[in-house]
């Protein structure tokens, strides 16, 4: 659905996007992560057709940016980070505006208008002057106009930029509808864990370069390098802790709000060892799991050493 080839924008002397190289298949929400600045919008503007390469070749739904731009245009539907409202217009006349310039029919573009706000929550607000709404009520009115033409790949640049939690938790749970539908969605953020469990695929992208791009399991599990188990046990804790330290194979251990969190070794990935030594101090265990990595986690692990 999109693939980028060494996608590459420079201004002066500042390479925003260096040699992008994207493979997105129907249905994938790719999570784009990276610091302001990075070179995200720049990539997602090329990708939407809005910002010419300087190098490298796009192509959505099989068609190239170069070639097919406007054929590219009516199959996207692109969500700036900010995006400017009509004072005049109530939120059901600005949805039919924008309708009417995707040539959808007049005899049904009342009907997907009110469909469209129904998807984002916003029926109550069908009446309401836009430049009344919230900061948060804006963005789910311009997800709306993004889906009025049923586009096929969805690009969000910071879909939650300058919300509030709720604001933010609101479009995060309708980012997770959106992902249910088989379209293909790239969505943009600095803040992780918004996108930890929306998406099915990550992308981290620092000064230009895509340094990590791949499911998101797969991601979480390159940036673990050692397999740290949480271990908690009825009573006699640093006894305990002071004998799993003891066995070759594991690294480290400390203690955490009376947890034991033990470390092992580099490539050592089966923890049931753990298990025989409990066993064998005679220790009642109520807790042995091992410790998630998050976004955040994994993006401070393989972003290390690139901030230089």
């Amino acid at each position: 659905m999109i693939e980028t080839r060494d996608l590459t924008r420079q201004y002066g002397d500042l390479i925003a996007a260096n040699r992008i190289n994207l493979k997105l298949e129907e249905g994938d929400v790719f999570g784009f992560i990276g610091p302001n600045g990075s070179g995200k919008t720049t990539t997602m503007r090329m990708i939407a057709t809005l910002l010419n390469p300087d190098y490298g070749e796009a192509y959505v739904c099989g068609r190239s940016i170069y070639t097919h731009p406007e054929e590219i245009r009516r199959l996207i539907g692109y969500m700036p980070d900010f995006f400017g409202v009509y004072d005049d217009m109530t939120v059901i006349e600005y949805l039919e505006f924008f309708a009417a310039t995707y040539r959808i029919d007049s005899s049904a573009r009342r009907k997907i208008c009110e469909e469209k706000l129904e998807l984002v929550d916003m029926s109550f607000k069908r009446d309401a002057m836009v430049n009344q709404l919230s900061r948060g009520q804006t963005q789910r009115i311009g997800l709306a106009r993004t889906l009025l033409h049923e586009p096929q790949v969805l690009l969000l640049d910071e879909p939650a930029s300058g919300l509030d939690p709720r604001a933010r938790i609101e479009i995060r749970n309708l980012l997770k509808r959106l992902g249910e539908t088989n379209k293909t969605i790239i969505v943009s953020s600095h803040i992780l864990p918004e996108l930890a469990d929306v998406c099915t695929r990550v992308g981290m992208i620092e000064k230009g370069h895509l340094i990590v791009d791949g499911y998101v399991h797969e991601v979480m599990q390159k940036a673990r390098e050692a397999l740290i188990m949480r271990v908690a046990v009825r009573e006699n804790t640093e006894k305990a802790a002071a004998e799993i330290e003891q066995h070759a194979d594991v690294d480290s251990v400390n203690i955490v709000r009376g947890e034991i969190h033990a470390r092992l070794k580099k490539g050592v990935d089966d923890p049931d060892f753990l298990l025989d030594i409990l066993r064998d101090g005679g220790h009642h265990l109520k807790l042995f799991a091992p410790e998630e990595v998050n976004l955040e986690t994994a993006f401070m692990e393989l972003t290390r050493g690139t901030q230089q």
